[in-house]
């Protein structure tokens, strides 16, 4: 989430106003954080934001990086009516994103029309003119639901579909229609709605592709994983010919599963925003956040290896976590992964390696 105090430290601030209960301007974030942790240079260039994370991300060099982008990106449109929290980073700061070399953005969200149409078909323009490809969102439903395609390399590919829920928060009313714009909204976690995203991976992969699921599903806080979320899934790769299911919503990491072999992220967590500095919820650690580093077989999709790289959060910088915040993300996603079968335990280099049965 690059929007609202993030972008009021970047290079092109914009607008600051906000139309929330409390806080009326984005500014209030900044300084939020910065009571927290200390100054922030102001402003700050676009790879400040990700901080160490692209030491990892050039050291690694991953075929593919995929986000879930929850913010707009605008210097128009209206706040959208009723709406208590409204994201949005001026067009100008795009390169906080493309510094990071992203392949892709998922747009199905419940930000991505915070500033109504207006804001979506400047977000989706910004998108095209920077070359990030983004799905889940679209000037009307078939280009919201599209999936799209992403070379990487050796003639392989991977296929990415983007799909919210209302359980995430998205307005019903956000759904992209015919002549609309808006998101891909997935009515229920139904039986039919497996059929209808096996017809799109039928029709868009070719033999050998890899199939990637992108779902923004369920709360902000609280580790439970619904039932419901977990029969999708696993209806997902038993059914729809999908490798990955890459949930996301939640503000903190969920349990992980493989199921068959395929990974399943309930809820990745945040990676950027502007909530440090904000009370509450600190049984969670919300300053705490991953990179998900997936190896995958590309002849059949199975998962070979999953690396994990804890973060910190601080003075909107992402900091390599130290030993003991490594440990502790360990010790959660062991607890949590305990029911999932999975277990999660930090190497010698800080990283924590998944292992699953």
């Amino acid at each position: 989430m690059t929007g609202r105090g993030i972008d009021q430290a970047l290079s092109h601030p914009g607008d600051p106003t906000l139309f929330e209960s409390y806080v009326k301007s984005a500014v209030d974030y900044l300084k939020l954080a910065e009571r927290a942790n200390g100054p922030i240079p102001r402003p700050v260039p676009p790879h400040y934001i990700w901080g160490d994370s692209l030491a990892v991300l050039a050291e690694e060099s991953p075929d593919v990086r995929i986000v879930n982008l929850e913010t707009a990106i605008t210097d128009g449109g209206a706040p959208w009516p009723g709406k208590g929290i409204h994201y949005r980073m001026h067009p100008a700061n795009v390169s906080s994103l493309t510094v990071a070399a992203l392949d892709a953005c998922t747009l199905a969200n419940n930000h991505i029309l915070d500033w109504s149409y207006e804001g979506v078909e400047q977000t989706l323009a910004v998108l095209a003119q920077a070359g990030i490809l983004v799905v889940g969102a679209g000037r009307d439903r078939d280009s919201a639901h599209a999936p799209v395609v992403v070379d990487i390399g050796s003639d392989g590919r991977l296929v990415l579909l983007g799909m919210g829920t209302v359980s995430s928060g998205i307005p019903p009313a956000w759904a992209a229609g015919h002549d609309r714009p808006g998101v891909a909204l997935l009515g229920a976690l139904s039986d039919r709605s497996v059929d209808e995203v096996a017809e799109v991976v039928t029709a868009v992969a070719k033999p050998g592709d890899l199939v990637v699921f992108s779902i923004h599903w369920g709360p902000n806080w609280g580790y439970e994983i619904p039932r419901q979320h977990r029969r999708f899934a696993h209806r997902l790769i038993d059914g729809a010919g999908v490798h990955i299911v890459h949930g996301h919503s939640s503000h903190h990491p969920l349990g992980i599963e493989v199921h068959r072999g395929r990974l399943v992220l309930y809820g990745c967590g945040d990676l950027i925003n502007d909530y440090e500095g904000i009370g509450g919820r600190e049984e969670f650690r919300s300053d705490l956040g991953l990179l998900y580093l997936v190896t995958m077989e590309r002849a059949t999709g199975m998962l070979t290896r999953l690396e994990l790289i804890p973060i910190r959060r601080r003075r909107f910088r992402l900091e390599r976590a130290s030993t003991e915040d490594a440990t502790w993300l360990a010790g959660t996603l062991s607890r949590e992964g305990a029911r999932l079968a999975t277990s999660v335990d930090v190497a010698p280099n800080g990283r924590l390696v998944v292992s699953w049965s």
